[in-house]
């Protein structure tokens, strides 16, 4: 009794903090498991990712200034240490509010771009620059709310106000100007810009990986393979690399299907034959000029295009109206072609070797 009567006004002081810090951080828990509930709704997978790094953020700030406030029971009120904590008390709460301001706004904007991004997917219309623009807004949220962060420092706060002023965005872009990130940021911004390619179109780059695009961000641009796996390429090499896109201009495609038949085989009736499967499959597509087709020349232009080592090489011209008909196209004319060439005695050769045996052995007659 004693104990509590000497320091009764210090223990109802730490039991009122503690009941704070637990209450707030039971609201936050409680007011989050609300929103969470509300946002799965209307935004399933995305709604309550902000909202659960913004009660990690208050938690973590209850916490820190729960201790703090504690701090004040062993410190004079003129104390140094008494007015350091008070700054360490407004220097937290700043850089907390900072915090949550930032990521509600990041991903306000975020979520406000994925909806306008869906409604132009209904739409078909084309969504390349309104994803880049996201990210380049949503990273423009970020890098004022690190600014704005260290402008509480005081050794920092000059580096802040110099990057906020119309000179220091200059200076910033300068100082990392040797940095790839820069490069890959100006890539993203070239392909936006001239638009070699965009979200959904299928390329194919020089080393042969071929896929349609799925994302063009601030750092690379994303490739999903025709296994569906994704290909992930900085901007700034992807516009040096050589590129085939498939969606650019003109749509139809020329497919060279290539067949390499015997010396014996019978080469007219080999290019008849893959012009009839040509001609007869549903996704052929008729590009022939009109005078082509008062002259009356087919559909499909077959011709002998190599004399290899052991086989003649026939090849036939199938034009489709897209490259995915284009490839569809070909893996069935080949199946066909075979079926039709193993009835009618038409061979795909094998390589041949001559061996020759110089100074043979003796054969013993006994």
């Amino acid at each position: 009794m004693d104990f509590f009567q000497t320091y009764k006004t210090q223990i109802l002081y730490i039991a009122m903090v503690l009941l704070a810090i637990v209450v707030l951080r039971f609201l936050t828990n409680f007011f989050y498991r609300r929103l969470s509930a509300r946002a799965e709704q209307r935004i399933p997978g995305e709604g309550t990712r902000p909202l659960h790094l913004v009660k990690r953020v208050m938690n973590a700030l209850w916490l820190v200034l729960g201790i703090i406030t504690l701090y004040y029971l062993s410190t004079p009120e003129d104390s140094y240490t008494y007015t350091a904590l008070t700054k360490d008390f407004r220097l937290v709460v700043y850089l907390g509010l900072v915090a949550i301001a930032t990521i509600v706004g990041a991903s306000t904007v975020n979520l406000w771009f994925r909806h306008i991004i869906q409604k132009k997917k209904l739409q078909e219309s084309d969504t390349t620059n309104l994803r880049f623009l996201r990210y380049v807004v949503v990273f423009g949220i970020y890098f004022a709310g690190f600014l704005l962060a260290i402008l509480a420092f005081p050794s920092l706060r000059g580096l802040a106000q110099t990057a906020l002023g119309g000179a220091g965005i200059v200076a910033v872009i300068t100082a990392i100007a040797s940095q790839e990130a820069l490069a890959n940021i100006i890539g993203g911004l070239f392909i936006i810009s001239f638009k070699p390619f965009k979200v959904g179109d299928t390329v194919m780059l020089a080393d042969a990986m071929e896929g349609v695009v799925a994302d063009i961000t601030l750092r690379h641009t994303v490739i999903r393979n025709y296994d569906n796996k994704m290909i992930v390429i900085p901007n700034a090499i992807i516009n040096k690399e050589k590129l085939v896109n498939f969606n650019l201009g003109e749509l139809k495609c020329c497919e060279r299907i290539e067949i390499g038949i015997s010396y014996d085989s019978d080469i007219d009736l080999a290019k008849k034959i893959m012009q009839e499967a040509c001609e007869n499959h549903p996704l052929i597509l008729d590009n022939r000029s009109i005078w082509e087709r008062e002259q009356g020349l087919p559909v499909v232009r077959t011709a002998v295009t190599r004399l290899n080592d052991f086989s003649v090489t026939v090849r036939a011209w199938a034009w489709a109206k897209d490259y995915g008909d284009a490839v569809s196209l070909r893996f069935d004319i080949l199946e066909n072609v075979k079926k039709r060439f193993d009835k009618e005695g038409i061979e795909i050769p094998f390589p041949y070797r001559t061996v020759v045996l110089k100074n043979p052995p003796e054969v013993d007659s006994h």
